[in-house]
Parts: C-alpha cells; structure tokens; sequence
C-alpha cells in the first residue's frame, strides 16, 4: 500500500478506516478506501482541501469570466464584467490565488524545517520542489510552441493566434512567481506580512497618489504575493492557530477592501476586465492584497470545518486527485476552454462560446459549457498528466523525490 505521495505506507498511519463486514467494497469505492486508508494520520487534509479549492476558484473564474468573441475571422477576448458589471461579486468568489500562496507558503516552510532537522541540503530540497513545477510546464510551452507554428503556417489569423497563445499561457505568470518564492523560502521563514504589506500600500501612494510611474506597480507583483505566502509562515510557525487570528484576517481585510473601493477609487472586481482603466489583478494593488488578507481569514476559519469534512472517504478521494493533478489542471484548464472554443467555430456562431458576453442569456449559456470544458480538462489531464509525475527510479535505488511528491500537495 502506497500514500499519496508514492512511498509506502507504515503500520499505524491510516487515515480512517474502511468498513468491515462480509461484502468488501469494490471498484471505484475500494479505490475510494485504498486511498482514504493509505493517507497517514497526522497529515492535515485541511491543507489539501484549502489548495484544491484554490485551484477549482481559479479555473471556474476563468471559464466563467473570460470569452473568446468571434469577430469576423478572428477571435477576441472579452468579458461579462466589462457589459454587466453587476456580476462583479463572481471575481470576489473565484479569485482565489491568496489562499494558494497562503497554502503554499504554509507547506513549504514546513517542508524545509522538515528537511533541514533531515539534514538535506538547500539544493536538493529545491530541486525536488522545483522538479513537480517545471516538467508540466515544459510540456505545455512544448505543446504552444508546436501549435503556434501550426496555426500560422496553415494562415490562421495573426490577431487570434495572439490571444489564444497569450490566455493559454497566461497561468504561467503565477508559477514564475511561485517558483521565485519558493526559492526563497530559507529567506521568508521569519518575515512578517507587515513588512511586504508596507510596500504595496507605499508603491499605489507613489503611483496613485503622487502620479508615479506605472511600471512601479511591477514592484507589487512580488510584494503583493509575499503577504500571503508569509501568512503562510506565521501558520507554520504557530501563529495562526486560534480562531481569532481567522476573525481579525477577515474582518480587517473585509473592511479594508471596501473602504479602498468605497473612498480610494479601487476598481470593485478582482479580476483584470477588459478596458478597465485600473486593473486590481494586473499588478496587484493593494485593494487586491487586503481581500486576500480577508480569503486568507476565511480559509484559516474554515480548517476545523474541512477536517471533519475530510474525514469522509468520497470527499477525500477527490481531494487528494485534485491536489495529485493540481499543476496539469491549472496548466491546462484554459486550453481546455479554447479547445472548445475553436471546435464549436465548426458549428458556426454558438452561444455563450462566441458571442459577445453582455446578457443573461449569455450567462445561462456559458453555464451550460462548463462540462463540456470539464470534459475537455479530463482528455487533457489523460495526455498531460504523466509529466507531473516524478520520473521512475531504479528498483531497489533509495527515493530522493518522495517529499517531491508530497510537498506540493501535503
């Protein structure tokens, strides 16, 4: 028996146990309980279910607000935001990004307290972090790189071969990040979110406030993620535990939010919408950073909720596949969407997948896509997913990238 992670399971850490009785389970519920028994006991399901949320917030945000309009030949992005700005409280669901740098930061800061009491050296730890992130990323620039060529040589549009590349590549922003303060985690142990905070709250006075350059709003790319993945630290540090750290996150990042918006001008939507002179997203602002600061006390609140959630086998089983898929479906999900996309142009002009995005009929459309793009996902997820996988060792040969398998996802 195997743990999530690909390394054996011991005697005295299973998860809950699978019932007894004369009937055993079969088929897809005997998986269901291999894996829920092969899941060690002090692993806290919490954290997977917190990123894998996170990661199902960004993809359904994406499918949901991002349209590919056919004009004439080609293809442009647009959004419902833009036409209907009343569907602005869909951004503040599904832009979930704190909460994965807030899980992220957490699990890697343990990780490399785990691996230093271990004696591991810095590089290998970060070779072995960095390995899960980098091969499916190899795969799907591999994969852009051949179909960008395709497409223009068999004379596809200039202007459409840009935005399908630009929003298939888009997810990769995030990672460059990630990976940057992965790398500097050993840096980041100790630092306080204050600290990261201050400087986006005095690179948007410089910029707003003072008419600064736009180009300093870069600064907060690194700055404004750094909140998050510092929370993180604190967690790991012990910080975090009581329910009132949850309270003040929340409540102080709620009422900072809307007072940025309210009083300071801050765009209302989480997202970057098309035309919009301000984007919260695109860098981030600080409006941006202090709602992250209320999902992160949100997510803190709800740990002991998704750890008896997580006791259930079926919940679990699905956690666990999110969080063993988690950089496939997020490499890919927007392929996914444009696959759709430009199969349905087959069809000619259909609903909710080429048309400008400014009713609810539109809304009602894009809904009923959502499993075709899910469908789309899973064929996706067949070809691509062997390169999140670490490469097979020889047999017999001591495992050095077990803890790569399971420092993303644990």
């Amino acid at each position: 028996m195997r743990d999530l992670t690909g390394t054996p399971a011991r005697k005295g850490t299973t998860g809950t146990s699978a019932p007894t009785g004369a009937t055993a389970p079969t088929g897809l519920r005997a998986a269901i309980h291999r894996i829920d028994r092969a899941t060690p006991t002090h692993r806290d399901r919490a954290v997977d279910a917190l990123r894998a949320l996170a990661i199902l917030g960004v993809v359904l945000g994406h499918w949901l607000v991002t349209a590919l309009v056919a004009d004439g030949g080609a293809l442009r992005t647009a959004s419902p935001l833009r036409y209907m700005p009343w569907l602005t409280p869909v951004s503040w669901a599904f832009q979930t990004l704190a909460v994965f740098f807030l899980v992220g930061g957490h699990v890697a800061t343990k990780s490399y307290a785990s691996a230093r009491a271990r004696g591991t050296t810095y590089g290998r730890w970060l070779r072995a972090r960095m390995g899960r992130l980098l091969r499916p990323v190899a795969a799907v620039l591999t994969f852009w790189t051949v179909a960008t060529a395709g497409l223009l040589l068999s004379g596809a549009d200039f202007r459409t071969v840009h935005t399908l590349v630009k929003l298939a590549l888009s997810p990769l922003w995030f990672l460059v990040v990630f990976a940057g303060l992965t790398a500097a985690t050993p840096l980041l142990t100790r630092l306080n979110p204050l600290w990261p905070l201050a400087v986006v709250l005095h690179v948007d006075v410089v910029r707003f406030g003072f008419g600064g350059p736009a180009w300093l709003g870069w600064v907060n790319v690194a700055a404004g993620w750094l909140v998050p993945y510092t929370l993180g630290a604190a967690w790991t540090r012990g910080e975090l535990e009581r329910r009132r750290a949850g309270w003040v996150l929340f409540g102080g990042g709620a009422v900072a939010t809307a007072a940025l918006v309210a009083w300071a001008g801050y765009p209302a939507s989480m997202v970057g919408v098309p035309g919009a002179a301000v984007s919260n997203l695109d860098p981030p602002t600080l409006a941006a950073v202090t709602f992250g600061l209320a999902q992160c006390g949100l997510a803190l609140l709800l740990r002991e909720p998704l750890r008896r959630g997580m006791r259930r086998p079926v919940l679990w089983a699905g956690i666990a596949f999110a969080n063993l898929s988690a950089m496939t479906i997020f490499l890919w999900h927007q392929t996914s969407l444009m696959a759709v996309t430009a199969l349905g142009l087959l069809a000619g002009r259909l609903p909710g997948l080429h048309t400008v995005p400014d009713s609810l009929v539109w809304v009602a459309a894009r809904a009923a896509w959502l499993p075709v793009f899910g469908c789309a996902l899973t064929l996706c997820w067949f070809a691509f997913s062997v390169h999140e996988r670490a490469p097979r060792r020889p047999a017999g040969r001591p495992s050095r990238v077990v803890r790569v398998r399971r420092t993303p996802t644990s």
